[in-house]
């Protein structure tokens, strides 16, 4: 048994040691951005999709037809839309192996619990985005899709800034109060995520011609999620006073701007598509700075505080035991 458990240990080692390994180790902060860039570009991707009326162009899943995995010359541009977005969860994948296998070269456990946790994540991601096609594209569900999106984004996030940090306890670098605004601040972001898939899922941009609505009024949804982002801007203003007000890090404050200017630049796009009937191109660009808005609240959560590395206590050295004195002899 102790033979077994020694050659797997070398076989472990092995194959940490190989090259391909040892790259993603030393390129797991790259891989881990790639993989939050990779994650944001397929919510802009999904959105060509629904605005080219192609959710429908594989009409079933897993196949793109009863026939083919692959979409075929009749199906036309549409089917080569849907089929190409599906071919980009492949993309995602591979993403997700390879940071994985740069947390197990770093052999640090919190790393690969969250490699793992995004690697499972794209899977249920692909299968909620076959349920929406074979649900005739429930708004509801397709929803769903977008909300993990964001999960998913939030968990490469979390590997990105994670490969920097150690794995000692947080360390908090604002007053409690403040850190308490900014996870309302964190909520309100989401609020108005979740505001906006309801918006959508009553609007006209449905992704085919014969797919449901959610029946609730267009405008009253609108002026719920307007309502939303004021609030989520004015918690923004008052985390970046909150923050100079008692010298929090460079980087905080920083951080708090960036969001607030995030918030504005999507808010302006949000206003102008509305009053413009929904053209294309800004519904595209909104959907585009949602993924924004929702990484600069993220790196806000993640200014306010450092981890640093786990320190082992020294051992106290073991006592050297002296040699036994020899009996003296009596004279």
């Amino acid at each position: 048994m102790r033979g077994v458990k020694s050659s797997t240990e070398r076989l472990t080692s092995a194959f940490l040691a190989s090259r391909p390994v040892r790259w993603c180790g030393s390129s797991l902060r790259g891989l881990a951005l790639a993989s939050v860039v990779a994650n944001i570009g397929i919510i802009v991707t999904g959105a060509a999709v629904r605005l080219t009326k192609s959710g429908l162009g594989c009409p079933t899943w897993p196949r793109c037809t009863d026939d083919s995995y692959v979409s075929t010359p009749e199906m036309g541009i549409n089917g080569a839309i849907e089929f190409g977005n599906r071919l980009l969860t492949f993309v995602l994948v591979a993403i997700a192996v390879a940071c994985f296998l740069g947390a197990l070269a770093r052999r640090r456990r919190s790393l690969t619990r969250l490699s793992v946790a995004v690697a499972l994540g794209i899977p249920g991601q692909g299968v909620i985005g076959g349920i929406t096609v074979l649900t005739n594209l429930n708004p509801w569900v397709v929803g769903l899709h977008f909300i993990l999106s964001i999960a998913l984004i939030a968990g490469a996030f979390a590997l990105w800034r994670r490969v920097d940090e150690g794995d000692g306890d947080p360390v908090p670098l604002v007053p409690a109060p403040i850190r308490q605004l900014a996870w309302v601040t964190t909520a309100a972001s989401l609020a108005v995520i979740a505001a906006g898939v309801v918006v959508t899922g009553s609007g006209p941009h449905s992704g085919d011609q014969g797919a449901k609505r959610n029946n609730l009024d267009p405008q009253q949804v609108s002026q719920v999620h307007a309502d939303l982002v004021f609030l989520l801007i004015g918690l923004t203003v008052a985390l970046w006073f909150a923050l100079r007000a008692v010298n929090a890090p460079a980087a905080a404050i920083r951080a708090a701007a960036v969001l607030f200017w995030v918030e504005m630049s999507q808010g302006l796009i949000g206003f102008v598509q509305y009053f413009t009937h929904l053209p294309v191109a800004l519904v595209a660009a909104h959907m585009l700075g949602s993924g924004l808005v929702w990484v600069a609240t993220l790196s806000v959560l993640w200014s306010l505080r450092s981890r640093p590395a786990v320190t082992t206590p020294p051992t106290a050295p073991r006592p050297v035991p002296s040699p036994a004195a020899e009996p003296v002899a009596a004279p």
